[in-house]
């Protein structure tokens, strides 16, 4: 059994953690086996995210007065916390494949950018495309008109040219 300063040290840990990082999962795991353990830590870590094993009672007090107090309080059974200071869309893509490929570990809910999140919206954040491709289409939209009125201004210009020579060659322009 852990000391009163000790878990006094865990909570104080835990309520910098989450008053730092604005997104994270708090899932369930029963049975990992310690090969296990390390590659959803190795996987979470590649994402960008941090993993801690809390105690429900620790998370709880911890959470109090931030935004992940919805997510946090009354806690039940094995609980973990996955969390980013980063992008929630990678660390849920990560998770997501992680529990399909191990079904002891589950979800048990989410807070993205301070709203709580259920499981079906957990599994939509996971779907979404990478930031990188989101940002590309935006800059493409963002691009697309002024592209399309360069092409019209020098459309005209052309179009002018080509009467211009048409005139031309057909002696149109003699006096």
């Amino acid at each position: 059994m852990k000391e009163r300063k000790k878990k006094q040290q865990d909570l104080d840990s835990l309520k910098q953690k989450l008053e730092q990082s604005g997104d994270l999962f708090v899932t369930s795991f029963e049975k990992l086996t310690v090969a296990q353990d390390f590659e959803l830590r190795k996987t979470i870590r590649g994402a960008g995210g941090m993993y801690e094993v809390v105690k429900n009672t620790i998370a709880g007090k911890a959470s109090e007065g931030l935004p992940s107090a919805s997510v946090l309080q009354g806690l039940k059974g094995v609980s973990a916390v996955a969390y980013t200071s980063g992008d929630p869309v990678a660390l849920a893509k990560a998770l997501t494949a992680y529990a399909k490929a191990n079904p002891t570990f589950s979800f048990k809910a989410g807070l993205v950018e301070g709203r709580a999140i259920n499981l079906a919206e957990i599994q939509e954040l996971a779907s979404m495309p990478p930031k990188e491709a989101i940002y590309a289409k935006l800059l493409y939209l963002i691009n697309a008109p002024a592209q399309r009125l360069v092409t019209a201004m020098n459309g005209v210009g052309r179009n002018l040219a080509v009467v211009v020579d048409q005139g031309v060659k057909e002696d149109k322009f003699s006096s």
